[in-house]
């Protein structure tokens, strides 16, 4: 009874509101795993080995984003999935407790499941020498924990996922797509998503209400909507949900100018238009688990969406945050692209190979970060690989890394 009446709270106090300066802040991919599944130094070690992160430092950077918004008399929260390192049922809990400073302040909060938070049956704890499995959450249970952030004041439900619609003032919406695959999960979770045909069907209804009722919509979901680095869809089709081009063309159409995206862990906008010319950003966030640490401020006012882009840079006894974890992404990349390839079916001479692993390291750190540019460092990649392929004259500024507009500081204009 109190989550409903807190929840009726909220929704008749902004209901009423005017759509002026909105304040939004936006985490995503936390990955938050409790201390608790990890029950010695020893056992904190072995989970850091497995996962390369470290529980205590990665508590402090999301401490350090909930203490900084929390200083920003927020009204809205917005965390579009992956809350848990790999869907423990222990973290989901204690992640709620971190989030009930917000409400304390009053700030609406809003999530959604990742590919790691539903029904994972091989979510781990941690003792000094080994794994072991540990209770995860169903569907059902999601829903209830995160009850007071989205779901028990929703204004409609999809019964075909955890997808849900929000009033956020009596003129703008936000409308929520479960776009993870958590029904299919046997012995792993499944990293790639989708919006099933009945879950369309949803949304759609909504945003043609909308559109009868002059309202604004604003769209979250895990998975990418559209490309954001080139080709995309062949090297990295789980980020993105399937037959992407048809779909950002059915909700651009539809509507939906604005959506916000996590999974692929980088820090990047992309501009989509339909072939009829409707527009539909993809407002893709990095991940607080991975550098270089990003959130987003916004502020909306019902025609514009003012976006800030901030990082933490340090954490107590680690002055260089970004440096070192910069580090670790790029060696993290140089052991795995190698396999990866591999099973892509490239099959390529050795050299080539080497060089093509040193560009796509190069390009990756710098597409997390956004606003990518071609710096010397890139340059000389790009002109090695070329090279190695016989064509040493390629002009290393005609190499595309970025589709427009700006990544991390952006105003985007919404027609009405």
């Amino acid at each position: 009874m109190k989550k409903i009446l807190f929840s009726l709270f909220l929704l008749i106090s902004f209901a009423g509101r005017s759509s002026d300066s909105l304040k939004i802040g936006l985490m995503t991919d936390v990955h938050y795993f409790s201390s608790r599944l990890a029950d010695s130094p020893r056992a904190e070690l072995l989970f850091e080995k497995s996962t390369g992160r470290n529980i205590a430092l990665f508590h402090e950077v999301l401490d350090t984003v909930i203490a900084k918004m929390s200083t920003q008399k927020l009204d809205f929260l917005f965390i579009p999935g992956d809350l848990t390192q790999h869907g423990e049922r222990q973290s989901h809990l204690d992640f709620v407790e971190k989030l009930k400073l917000f409400r304390q302040k009053g700030v609406r909060i809003f999530v959604l499941p990742g590919n790691h938070d539903v029904n994972i049956p091989n979510s781990k704890r941690y003792t000094a020498d080994e794994a072991l499995l540990v209770e995860s959450v169903s569907s059902e249970e999601f829903a209830d924990i995160y009850g007071d952030f989205g779901y028990t004041g929703a204004l409609s439900r999809d019964t075909a996922s955890l997808s849900y619609l929000a009033a956020l003032t009596d003129s703008i919406w936000l409308l929520c797509f479960d776009t993870n695959r958590w029904s299919e999960n046997e012995t792993h979770s499944i990293s790639g998503g989708k919006i099933t045909s009945r879950t369309l069907a949803w949304a759609l209804d909504i945003l043609r209400e909308a559109k009868e009722k002059n309202i604004t919509v604003l769209g979250m979901m895990h998975h990418g909507l559209v490309e954001h680095v080139p080709y995309q869809a062949s090297f990295f089709a789980d980020y993105l949900i399937p037959e992407w081009k048809k779909t950002a063309t059915t909700l651009a159409d539809a509507g939906l100018q604005i959506v916000f995206t996590g999974h692929f862990h980088a820090n990047d906008i992309t501009r989509f238009a339909s072939p009829t010319g409707n527009t539909v950003y993809d407002i893709a966030t990095g991940s607080l688990a991975q550098y270089p640490f990003p959130y987003r401020m916004m502020t909306f006012d019902g025609k514009r969406l003012s976006i800030d882009t901030r990082f933490v840079t340090s954490v107590s006894g680690m002055s260089d945050l970004q440096e070192q974890y910069q580090a670790k992404m790029e060696d993290f990349a140089r052991e795995i692209l190698p396999a990866k390839l591999r099973r892509m079916g490239l099959s390529l001479p050795d050299d080539a190979r080497d060089a093509l692993v040193d560009l796509l390291v190069r390009i990756l750190v710098l597409h997390v970060y956004g606003d990518e540019e071609t710096d010397d460092a890139l340059r000389q990649s790009i002109n090695n690989f070329a090279a190695v392929l016989g064509n040493e004259d390629f002009d290393a500024e005609s190499f595309q890394l970025d589709f427009p507009p700006a990544d991390n500081r952006l105003i985007i204009e919404i027609e009405r």
